[in-house]
Parts: C-alpha cells; structure tokens; sequence
C-alpha cells in the first residue's frame, strides 16, 4: 500500500499523527464509529500500520515511534478529555450526533479508495464483502444480539480483547458493535465501573477482582489484536492489496446503517428485565439513560433538514483534512528538476516482497515520475529482481 506520508517532514507528520490520535479517540468513545476510519481521514493510516509492524518486531525506529507515540498520546488525552461531553450529547442529543458521525466516517470514504491506485474486479468484490459484514453485523445488534447471557470466561474475554484492538486498526469497524455480538459489553463496562468504585474507596481489594478477571485477559487480547492484526494488515496488503483496500472500504460504507440518526433511548418499565434485572420503582432512577436500549422514531421535516446539513458537514470536515494532507504530500513528493538549484530528493523505499515492488513499479507507469539519476526505470527494475 502507497504510504501517502513516506516523504513527509517530521513535523508535518507529526501534527497529522496527533490529528488521527485525537479523532480516533472520540470515535472510540461512541459505538458505530471506527477509529481506524479517523486514522485515514487524517492520512495517516498507511504510516500507523506500517509503524505498529515495525515496532511489533522490534525494529524501533524512530518514524514508527513517533507515529504510535503521538497517536496513542493523542488518543488517550481525547478519550479523558472528551468522554463525558461526549457522552452527553450523544445521549441528550442522539440524532444530532450521529448524523454527524455519519458525514465524518463517509468523509474517509473517498482517503480509503485513493490508497488503491488501481482498483478493477478485486477491489469491488472486497468491497462488496466488507459492505455485507458490516451489514449482517448491524442486523445482528438490530435483533437484540447483545448476549447478556453470554459467557464471560477467560478465552471470551481474550477475545473481546482481540476484536477491541481490530476495530482500531481496520476502518469501519466498530468495537462496540464487536463486543455486542461476542456478548462481553455489559461484563467490560460493569468491571470498568466496579474497578472506578474500588479506586475511589481506595480498596484494593475489590479491585483485584475485575482486574484478575476482566483487564488481565482484555489486555492480552488487545496486545494479540494489534501485532496480529496489524501484521495480517500488512501481508494482505502487500499481497492482495487491491482486494484488501475494497474490503476497507466496504467496512467503512457498512458502518453508517447503524448509525441510523433518528433513534432515541427508550426507558425500560417496571417489570422488565434490563441487564439481566428486573426493574423496580426503585431501581428505575438509577439507572443510566446512555444505557437504555434504543427505538426507531419519525422525524420532522426540521429533523431530517437539520440531518443532511450535519451529515454534509461532517462529511467535508473529514474529506477537506485528508485533502489538505494529500496536497502537502504531493508537494513533499515533487522531485526537483535538473534546472533546480538543489538536488532532487529521494524517497527512502522498502519492500516487503517481489510483489511489492512491482506494485510501485506499475504505480510509476501509470503514473509518471521525474528521472533523478544515470538508472532508467527498467534498469533498476532489473537490479532489483536480480
């Protein structure tokens, strides 16, 4: 895959690095939305995953470490930051929001679909395939697959863990909706909550428990998500790289049909089981609002007006920062000519396989590209494969 950020001056890729850290922790701070969708509105996306495979095998070097140190930096000052703002809006305002939502994750639709230089019946194909997973997977929540019964062993939560960690590398993917449907939602949140209790009471060791039964597998699941996943990401790219990005994209069009705006949360009533309780008179007002479950209703004509505004906003929002990277990029890639004053500049290449170099090889031909040196293209096509 073409990193659009191989030439890029430090500090420019650093503050897009910080841009994608911060988007990628509010999106992970609403179910629906991808943070690995942010990270490629941003354009950063190639250089995360690139840097997260370095990294995992322990070529540290210096580009990768401050690509994953600025994002993770930024992601995390986002989510302590943003997360109770956030939540309320979405709660108190739920259509607003994810109409916005909507227009920001469509806006990475165009990023994604520049990364495949050329596209042709395997790119539509992974598209198609990413589009209807991401489609069975918003049925599956629509039908109440929350799985409140489900098992909360050891392995379950490892993998929770594992899909948590894929949905902020593959765009479109959402973690909430992952850890709905494995049915480990409730059990996360409820140990999160237990674990803040415990902190705040200074009990230690009431905080043995959720740690010992929930952070402690989430956590390898997590580390088993990103250096495999990650890894996985960057073989099939190099491999099968027009199939893979339409997959990317498929996933990233199939993640607004949950995100339907005019939804509101309904309150349970008395009598109804809710997180595996029956509710009472008493128990009705302690509970969350951000937690009930969600209806379909029919909007007025204000609504819906109010609703393409945000979603064309939110949509050029995301579309106009990866354009302003793109362009900085482009600039960053000119080679100077022999009636510059400077010598040209030269991209620091690296190829994982045969495969990826005649990818850039075709890139260049259909392309175009400034000749720097005494080598034609052949030549050092020729020097490469020998």
């Amino acid at each position: 895959m073409h990193d659009p950020t191989a030439n890029s001056p430090l500090p420019v890729l650093g503050a897009r690095a910080s841009l994608g850290g911060a988007l990628m922790g509010l999106a992970n701070l609403v179910p629906g939305i991808s943070g690995g969708t942010m990270l490629v509105a941003a354009g950063v996306y190639p250089a995360f995953i690139s840097a997260i495979a370095d990294v995992s095998r322990l070529r540290l070097k210096p580009r990768s470490m401050v690509i994953l140190g600025l994002v993770v930096a930024a992601a995390a000052i986002a989510i302590v930051l943003l997360a109770g703002p956030v939540k309320d809006l979405v709660v108190d305002h739920r259509w607003v929001m994810y109409a916005l939502f909507i227009g920001l994750t469509l806006g990475g639709a165009p990023a994604v679909a520049a990364l495949a230089r050329a596209k042709g019946a395997p790119f539509w194909i992974g598209c198609l395939g990413g589009l209807l997973a991401m489609l069975a997977l918003a049925l599956l929540q629509r039908a109440g697959a929350e799985g409140d019964g489900a098992s909360t062993s050891f392995a379950m939560l490892v993998l929770a863990g594992v899909a948590g960690a894929s949905a902020m590398i593959l765009p479109g993917v959402s973690g909430g909706y992952l850890l709905l449907i494995l049915g480990q939602y409730v059990a996360i949140l409820a140990a999160i909550d237990a674990g803040k209790q415990a902190v705040r009471a200074g009990d230690l060791g009431a905080l043995m428990d959720p740690a010992l039964g929930v952070y402690l597998p989430v956590g390898i699941g997590v580390v088993i998500g990103i250096v495999g996943v990650s890894n996985l990401l960057k073989i099939l790219l190099a491999r099968f790289e027009r199939a893979t990005l339409g997959a990317l994209l498929g996933l990233l069009l199939g993640a607004v049909v949950g995100l339907y705006p005019f939804q509101q949360g309904v309150s349970p009533e008395p009598g109804d089981t809710f997180k595996g309780a029956v509710v009472t008179e008493a128990t009705l007002e302690s509970l969350d609002p951000a937690d009930f479950p969600l209806a379909v209703f029919t909007p007025d004509a204000a609504q819906i007006i109010g609703a393409l505004a945000l979603i064309a906003f939110g949509f050029v929002l995301t579309l106009g920062i990866s354009r302003i990277g793109r362009r900085q990029d482009n600039e960053g890639d000119e080679p100077m000519t022999d009636n510059d004053s400077k010598p040209s500049r030269r991209a620091e290449l690296e190829f994982d396989s045969t495969n990826a170099i005649l990818a850039d090889v075709d890139r260049l031909q259909r392309h175009g590209y400034t000749r720097a040196g005494n080598w034609s293209l052949g030549q050092i096509t020729w020097h490469l494969a020998t």
